[in-house]
């Protein structure tokens, strides 16, 4: 079935007439979100309580600390998202939930306060794979026109995902060691960057240039997959052969020129897999579309190419419920449900490939 074509109009029609209001919860990682969203694109509250500061100290996520975090923040941030969207639980639709993938305990806590309000409330209950969440926080911005190509790149993500329409997801290309997101963090510890490593190298990078040659992996011809591990230890072997023979280490052209390796294969296997696949539109998804560089160099080639490009503002691109209630919105009018035994999914795949 034609879903964009023939079910989404029907569907929509009737949303017209009743609007679908839709409470997103998202508890993956290391943010303990809610949000409340009308017909899937109109944002009526985004609530966010972030661990960052938390998990700093550490380096890194500790999942133990970030479940017990949630459990503290769930029920006062779905409390602050209804109350700012100026919505009660008898005016929702359904309750839209991350159940897969990320860290299972964080997970569960999302997972079960969500199911606990649909219970109580009699609300149906829909899941919502993080990936797509990712992918919907586009259309919170423009519409989507399929066929199109999505870069969803982040800590512990990197793919490239074709849309033929709502809810369908074909795996083109994805990671085969280091998602770029890690690569970046793992390159930013090296280099003796506070984390989160991401933001720390886009900014270093900006005082200075490109000059050291570290490797692309492109691998097998016409491959859509990436590989960043040898490209991170590349750079540790720079840095470490720098030490011992005593030299200063300009890490501002570590930085750039490390951004500029994983930035450039990046935009290139995106801008390729939307050429053969005749995309209509590209995407960009995920914590590390809030780089600089990636932005700036995926609008270049895009538009050398004539490929309409959406990118999402910063809010959105990191962990949040509004795109999952974006999601969960497409999941409701297909008629999906959850039942009360769901469970976190921590490895749960994205569609069929």
């Amino acid at each position: 079935m034609d879903y964009n074509k023939s079910s989404e109009t029907s569907q929509h029609a009737h949303a017209e007439q009743e609007p679908v209001i839709i409470l997103g919860v998202e508890t993956s990682c290391d943010e303990t979100a809610a949000s409340v969203v009308r017909d899937g694109r109109e944002i009526l509250s985004n609530e966010v309580a972030s661990q960052m500061e938390i998990h700093k100290r550490f380096g890194g996520v500790v999942p133990e600390v970030a479940s017990r975090r949630h459990v503290e923040h769930i029920t006062i941030v779905i409390e602050e998202a209804l109350k700012k969207a100026n919505v009660s639980p008898d005016q929702l639709s359904a309750i839209a939930v991350t159940k897969g993938p990320g860290l299972v305990g964080a997970l569960l806590v999302g997972v079960s306060a969500a199911k606990a309000m649909a219970y109580a409330h009699q609300i149906p209950l829909v899941g919502v794979h993080h990936i797509a969440g990712h992918i919907y926080a586009n259309r919170l911005i423009t519409e989507f026109q399929f066929p199109n190509v999505t870069l969803v790149v982040s800590g512990g993500h990197t793919e490239l995902i074709l849309m033929k329409e709502h809810g369908e997801y074909h795996i083109l290309g994805e990671t085969r060691d280091d998602a770029a997101g890690e690569a970046y963090d793992k390159v930013a510890r090296a280099l003796g960057l506070p984390y989160p490593g991401g933001p720390q190298i886009d900014r270093l990078a900006k005082e200075g240039e490109a000059t050291i040659d570290f490797p692309r992996a492109w691998l097998e011809a016409g491959s859509y997959d990436f590989s960043f591990s040898g490209l991170k230890s590349a750079v540790l072997n720079y840095l470490n052969q720098a030490s011992r023979r005593g030299e200063v280490i300009p890490k501002p052209d570590v930085a750039a020129s490390f951004q500029e390796s994983v930035v450039e294969v990046l935009v290139t296997k995106t801008v390729h897999a939307a050429q053969a696949y005749g995309a209509k539109q590209v995407l960009l998804a995920g914590g590390v579309a809030c780089n600089s560089r990636l932005r700036e160099e995926m609008k270049q080639a895009c538009a050398e190419q004539g490929l309409p490009l959406v990118i999402p503002p910063a809010y959105l691109c990191t962990d949040n419920a509004a795109m999952i209630a974006a999601a969960g919105y497409i999941e409701y009018l297909k008629g999906n449900r959850e039942q009360m035994d769901l469970n976190a999914h921590p490895g749960l795949m994205l569609g069929g490939t």
